[in-house]
C-alpha cells in the first residue's frame, strides 16, 4: 500500500505524513529530505547548480538512506547522518536548483521506489501521486493559505535556531512555489484523482484524522 501526500511548502505534509505512518505502523518517506541530502553533497563538492551533467553524475554515485528513529527520521548521505545539516535556511533556498534537473529527479524517483519495494509506505513530496507512484492506492494533496504556510515555516525555522522575519519567509515561500510549479521535471501539481485537503484552519492532528478516516473507510468497502 502506497499513500502519496503531496503539496507545497508549509502545507503540513511532513507532520501529517509522520502521524499517518505512525498510526498505521508503516514506513514514512520524506522525499524532500533526499533532495536536501544531495544538495548538501553538491555544496560540499563545489558542484555548480547550473551544471546539470555534473549534478546527474553526482546523484548516480550517491546513496541516500532513510531510517526511522522514534518520532524522527534519520537521513544518511553515503552513510553519514546529515539530518541536522539539511534543514538550514541556506540549504532550503537552493534545493530547488537540484530538484529541477530531470536526470536528478529520475534518480531520486528510482531510490524512492526501491525504498518502498517491499513495504507499505507513506510518502510526502511534490510529485509522488503524479510521477513517482501514479498508481498509488491513496493520494492526498494538502494546501493552505500562503500567509499561513509562511507562518508555519517561520515557526519551524525559529525552532531550529534560525532567525528570519515573516516577510523574508513569505518571499522565500513564493519563490519556492514558483520554482516547484514551473519546473519541467516533476512539477508540483495535484493529481486528478487526489483528495484535496485545505489545512489552513486545521491542526495537523485533524488533517491526519481526515486522511486515516478516508483510508479506513476505503478498506471497509
Amino acid at each position: 500500500m502506497i499513500i502519496a501526500i503531496d503539496g507545497p511548502a508549509g502545507s503540513g505534509k511532513s507532520t501529517v505524513s509522520k502521524a499517518v505512518a505512525k498510526r498505521l505502523g508503516i514506513l514514512y518517506v520524506d522525499t524532500g529530505a533526499m533532495y536536501r541530502a544531495l544538495t548538501l553533497k553538491a555544496i560540499r563538492k563545489g558542484c555548480g547548480f547550473e551544471d546539470e551533467k555534473a549534478l546527474i553524475d553526482l546523484s548516480a554515485e550517491t546513496e541516500i538512506n532513510l531510517q526511522a528513529s522514534g518520532d524522527t527520521l534519520k537521513v544518511f548521505l553515503d552513510g553519514e547522518d546529515v539530518g541536522a545539516q539539511i534543514r538550514t535556511a541556506e540549504l532550503t533556498n537552493v534545493v530547488r536548483y537540484i530538484a529541477r534537473v530531470p536526470g536528478v529527479r529520475s534518480r531520486m524517483a528510482e531510490l524512492q521506489r526501491s525504498v518502498c519495494a517491499e513495504s507499505d509506505a507513506v510518502l510526502e513530496g511534490r510529485d509522488i501521486g503524479t510521477i513517482v507512484f501514479p498508481n498509488a492506492e491513496f493520494k492526498f494533496y494538502l494546501d493552505a493559505d500562503p500567509k499561513e504556510r509562511a507562518n508555519r515555516r517561520l515557526k519551524d525555522l525559529m525552532a531550529t535556531g534560525h532567525k528570519m522575519t515573516l516577510e523574508e519567509v513569505e518571499k522565500a515561500v513564493k519563490i519556492r512555489d514558483k520554482g516547484d510549479m514551473t519546473r519541467q521535471a516533476g512539477p508540483l501539481r495535484c493529481a486528478e484523482d487526489a483528495i484535496v485537503i485545505d489545512t489552513t484552519r486545521l491542526t495537523a492532528e485533524e488533517v491526519a484524522e481526515k486522511v486515516l478516516k478516508t483510508i479506513h473507510e476505503a478498506k471497509k468497502s
